[in-house]
């Protein structure tokens, strides 16, 4: 009896197996942006990276969220971050809308305001898999990467400063890899 249930136990476990893999084989699973979500693809994706990031044991941001550091991650947030997760008062960013899952968009809603700074430090230098969301590890310093999660996680309280450079509408002429604009250079062209 036990033998005939661990067969068939078998049995139904290759069929589920040979059924998920002609799924994706035979291009009936989506892959392009437009197309529906799988079933359950929203709920596995978001436990897996929630576990993922709780498992990584992100300590305390080293930095505080004062004023100097949020005014210098707004100034990176706007060359690196608001072409696809947007600006204060400004339009969604086309591209937003265009990504699978939509990119979020920072100044409408909440954004991720209900993530702590450890959980958006994580997404910001790992990056999120098969979202576009970039990783940010080789490209910016540590401090950096802090300033931006302290940015995100308090984007509904932002000093004025923070708030009034990313409403600028100067826009930012660096290139991928230069250093950050000099804010008092920035600021002296603007009167």
């Amino acid at each position: 009896m036990l033998k005939a249930f661990a067969s068939g136990a078998f049995v139904a476990a290759l069929c589920v197996i040979g059924t998920m893999y002609l799924y994706f084989a035979l291009g009936i699973a989506p892959a392009a942006t437009a197309d529906p979500s799988m079933p359950f693809e929203k709920k596995m994706a978001s436990k897996a990276l929630h576990a993922h990031i709780d498992r990584a044991g992100v300590p305390e941001s080293p930095i505080p969220a004062d004023e100097a550091n949020l005014l210098a991650g707004a100034k990176i947030y706007k060359e690196q971050c608001a072409m696809c997760h947007g600006l204060p008062d400004q339009p969604s960013p086309a591209i937003a809308e265009s990504m699978f899952p939509h990119a979020t968009l920072m100044f409408k809603g909440k954004g991720v305001t209900h993530d702590s700074p450890q959980e958006s430090y994580w997404k910001i230098a790992n990056g999120i898999r098969l979202t576009g969301m970039p990783s940010f590890k080789g490209s910016l310093q540590d401090q950096q990467l802090w300033q931006l999660s302290l940015l995100v996680a308090r984007a509904n309280r932002l000093p004025d400063s923070a708030r009034q450079w990313l409403a600028a509408t100067q826009p930012s002429t660096a290139l991928a890899g230069e250093a950050p604009l000099n804010l008092e250079v920035s600021a002296s062209k603007k009167r």
